[in-house]
């Protein structure tokens, strides 16, 4: 009987890492149809949004069942406890993947992000994309030693987010106004999606540890 319960808090965490999986093809498939100004792939990523949340669902069912039935806990109830939140925030994250999407979508058969400010947003995207990559591995194997480095490569986006607003406030800005929204708001997406990879990472420290990080959620 314990076994099968160890099985199914096992399998929140596979279903977790199944999500992380499933936002790190949406932000990549998003950030192509903004680079491109990929209409049917800005689509694909819009349509599969549907699908990351079913799969929250389906780990909320499962948490909740666990923590009626089985009543877990010290380690177990905070692992359940965690998984809720964490699950919350991935769903999020595909959120902004979608968003980043949709901004695609709308400025096509244009580009949203103007050739001069192509590079700064080509690396936050790397960088998101990177970080929910290292995600999937840090809930896959409870890496906590992984889910710090998650937190520094995080100061980089931040500091290209600060530079997005720098190249937006220039006194030569040309690209009108619409363009300066796209890209202040593309620029928050990005950034977002790391803050939540690092909450994400945060809450598995504390499964493992039973601490937050120093620098907390």
């Amino acid at each position: 009987m314990r076994e099968a319960y160890y099985d199914e808090l096992e399998g929140v965490f596979d279903d977790l890492a199944e999500i992380t999986k499933m936002v790190e093809e949406a932000v990549q498939s998003a950030t192509q149809a903004l680079l491109t100004g990929d209409a049917e792939l800005a689509e694909r990523v819009i349509s599969a949004d549907a699908a990351i949340d079913s799969r929250r669902e389906k780990v909320e069912n499962d948490a909740f069942n666990l923590l009626s039935l089985q009543q877990p806990v010290a380690r177990d109830l905070r692992t359940i406890v965690a998984a809720l939140r964490m699950v919350s925030e991935l769903e999020r994250m595909g959120d902004l993947a979608e968003h980043v999407a949709k901004v695609a979508r709308l400025r096509v058969p244009g580009l949203a992000v103007p050739e001069t400010l192509r590079p700064t947003m080509t690396r936050m995207s790397t960088i998101a994309l990177e970080m929910v990559g290292r995600l999937r591995v840090v809930i896959t194997d409870r890496d906590v030693s992984a889910a710090a480095r998650l937190a520094e490569i995080d100061e980089e986006m931040d500091k290209l987010r600060r530079l997005n607003f720098t190249e937006l406030l220039r006194a030569d800005w040309s690209h009108g106004v619409e363009a300066a929204v796209d890209v202040a708001l593309l620029g928050r997406y990005y950034e977002r999606l790391a803050d939540h990879a690092v909450a994400v990472a945060n809450r598995v420290v504390y499964v493992v540890t039973g601490d937050f990080p120093v620098a907390g959620v």
